[in-house]
């Protein structure tokens, strides 16, 4: 087993191996879903109290939970390695990221996340699925996804899988918006396992983000449901593949409680 490393700058070479240009590659299919869920007191425990008054009520405060599936078999017989997430969230969300312990950059970039700060994770732990390269097969890999709170405002997400190739994947994203619609843009390194071999394909990534403190008598919360709501809720996410193949995919629900 070898760590897994990140090959951005070998993309052109990988569609070189392919033998097609970008506009010739298939785009895999994505189901996306969200839902607002209470916010956990402790973001690093599986399971623990919430924080009253939390979760899918309008106007409170809330952290969300994301799922995608990726389906597809024009990479090797799965889809395209994915290279970027972007999420916008409903109109009058907000995002508050001030007051919130953050990981540093070079703690983050070591991969040395024990060393991050409790009150820097940023939700509890999620979890991913896909394909990579273990000597001249291709198998199925789970891993666990960790998001943090990094400098500036930003998100990391650390992707850690053991069997059957080490994988350690940092991801960081940040919000290109903040109003009226919050959008996190996250991009995703590519990964290989064995020299010269295709990179991994994301097939299942699930992971929620959400905390929150008090400051006095009042809660300060990372996400805010909006105040109004008519019909439904709809976030939207757009996936960039390598080759900069993109699918964008809705996910909505009903208005919540008041």
């Amino acid at each position: 087993m070898r760590r897994a490393s990140t090959r951005l700058a070998l993309l052109g070479l990988a569609l070189l191996a392919l033998g097609l240009p970008a506009t010739a590659l298939a785009a895999p299919s994505v189901t996306f879903k969200a839902k607002a869920i209470p916010i956990k007191k402790n973001p690093a425990s599986k399971g623990g109290p919430t924080w009253p008054h939390t979760g899918n009520i309008l106007g409170a405060p809330t952290a969300v939970e994301a799922e995608f599936k990726i389906s597809g078999s024009e990479y090797f017989g799965g889809p395209l390695p994915l290279t970027n997430v972007t999420v916008t969230f409903p109109t009058g969300a907000k995002v508050t990221t001030k007051g919130f312990s953050t990981c540093s950059k070079p703690i983050l970039d070591s991969h040395e996340v024990q060393q991050c700060p409790k009150k820097s994770i940023a939700g509890p732990q999620g979890e991913a699925g896909g394909v990579v390269s273990f000597g001249s097969t291709r198998v199925h890999e789970k891993l666990t996804v960790q998001p943090f709170f990094a400098a500036g405002g930003g998100l990391a997400f650390y992707a850690e899988g053991r069997e059957p190739a080490l994988i350690e994947l940092l991801s960081t994203g940040g919000f290109t918006s903040l109003s009226p619609t919050p959008t996190l843009s996250t991009e995703v390194p590519l990964v290989i396992t064995v020299p010269e071999a295709p990179y991994g394909s994301a097939e299942y990534i699930k992971v929620a983000v959400g905390a929150a403190f008090m400051k006095g008598k009042k809660l300060v919360s990372y996400g805010t449901l909006p105040k109004k709501c008519k019909g439904k809720f709809s976030e939207t996410a757009t996936l960039t593949f390598l080759g900069g193949v993109k699918v964008n995919a809705t996910a909505s629900q009903p208005c919540p409680k008041k």
